[in-house]
């Protein structure tokens, strides 16, 4: 069975390698109808080519420069990064998206951007556990790996090896719990 990998800005891998956030605010590409979350674990694709220093937050920017650096995908892109969604919420309030502006990388005038796309389809917060890849797989990236897309399905060669959590669990615990009840006003439960 193949793995999959979850397209995401750069610098939002880094933040979450680096513990600065669990979640992560997703609507979908261009080449989606809607955006939908169909593997429960997952690489993460970091992408280089829309990400821009002035749609991320000054202090995170500044702490993932060299992420926001560079502009081009990659020929041979390292899988450093493997994720568990933990829990998942449609927000479709802007008071919603302003209540977690602080626990995210994103502008709010981006986050905002992108929860006006698409208006009738919600913007998701995506609650992910991350681990860092101690020895990560290398994807050859070729043209199936392109286009405005979430997600690709990745080489059977691909694999998933030792890896090290992101936060410990404590602090992934808090950390979550701090999403759920910031949202809870907002988000009606399942």
């Amino acid at each position: 069975m193949s793995l999959a990998a979850l397209k995401e800005w750069a610098v939002t891998c880094e933040a979450l390698a680096a513990g600065d956030q669990v979640m992560i605010l997703r609507k979908g590409g261009i080449g989606e109808k809607r955006f939908e979350l169909p593997h429960p674990a997952f690489f993460l694709f970091p992408t280089y080519a829309h990400q821009r220093p002035e749609l991320v937050q000054a202090e995170a920017a500044a702490r993932h420069a060299a992420a926001l650096e560079r502009r081009e995908d990659p020929d041979r892109l390292p899988l450093a990064l493997w994720c568990e969604i933990h829990e998942s919420f449609p927000i479709r309030d802007p008071e919603a998206l302003a209540a977690i502006g602080d626990l995210q990388i994103l502008t709010g005038d981006y986050a905002s951007e992108r929860l006006r796309w698409r208006r009738t389809q919600p913007l998701w917060a995506v609650v992910l556990r991350a681990w860092r890849v101690a020895d990560p797989p290398i994807l050859e990236v070729g043209p199936e790996h392109g286009g405005c897309v979430s997600w690709v399905e990745l080489p059977s060669s691909v694999t998933l090896g030792a890896r090290t959590a992101a936060v410990d669990d404590a602090e992934f615990a808090l950390a979550a719990g701090r999403v759920a009840d910031t949202l809870a006003p907002f988000v009606p439960s399942a």
